[in-house]
């Protein structure tokens, strides 16, 4: 095979895979129950496309209050401070804590504002069926799923925090309105990636055309 040969998918084959038990079925219908596990077969994820806009929309809407709401309230005897996350970065860089105000920078607000924009590209192109960069869109669907258990660092601070702070008096964390909405960014930016079909990154608009039947057998 040479570097100009072009690379037929396993649609175009006419193979599909049961996402259930991983069997791999030639010439299945969609739709058509596995015959080892029972699960509807798809040649692609249902309606990936618009369940991931669907959810990559929310995200942008609730990122927003995400960063301007306040994430942590500290209550004590000098009054009541109100942090979001961005003045919490600023708070840790002013008090020469550089690499925690980093860290909290690119974990909280970096990370959710590139997942986004990353998952909208991908979206996009694979609606309108580009075979642009189709080898490097397949990585940065991967960098995507590394990166993303690290999202809820922010969620995880607050909560440590207000569940070890609470001397009724002096001083007492309690979580604010805008870590629900970034907690909800985190979660729905997840669900969004699950939703996408990194496969449809290699789909061209005949692929159901090439798909060739053919009867069905164990692989």
């Amino acid at each position: 095979m040479t570097a100009t040969t072009p690379i037929r998918t396993a649609a175009q084959l006419g193979l599909m895979s049961c996402h259930h038990c991983g069997t791999v079925w030639r010439g299945a219908a969609e739709g058509e129950p596995c015959e080892r596990c029972g699960t509807h077969l798809h040649r692609r994820k249902p309606d990936s496309i618009r369940r991931t806009w669907a959810l990559l929309i929310a995200a942008c809407m609730m990122y927003v209050p995400a960063n301007l709401l306040p994430v942590m309230i500290t209550s004590s005897l000098l009054g009541t401070q109100y942090d979001t996350i961005l003045s919490g970065v600023i708070y840790f860089w002013v008090s020469g804590a550089y690499g925690l105000a980093a860290i909290i920078f690119i974990a909280s607000f970096l990370v959710p504002l590139f997942k986004l924009t990353a998952l909208m590209l991908l979206a996009w192109m694979a609606q309108r069926h580009s075979l642009v960069a189709q080898p490097e869109r397949a990585r940065l669907y991967r960098i995507l799923e590394v990166i993303g258990r690290w999202s809820m660092l922010d969620v995880f601070v607050v909560s440590l925090l207000a569940g070890l702070v609470r001397i009724q008096g002096f001083a007492e964390i309690t979580a604010g309105v805008g870590i629900a909405a970034f907690g909800a960014v985190v979660v729905l930016t997840m669900l969004a990636s699950l939703s996408f079909d990194p496969r449809l990154s290699w789909d061209s608009e005949d692929i159901m055309e090439d798909a060739t039947p053919a009867p069905k057998v164990f692989q």
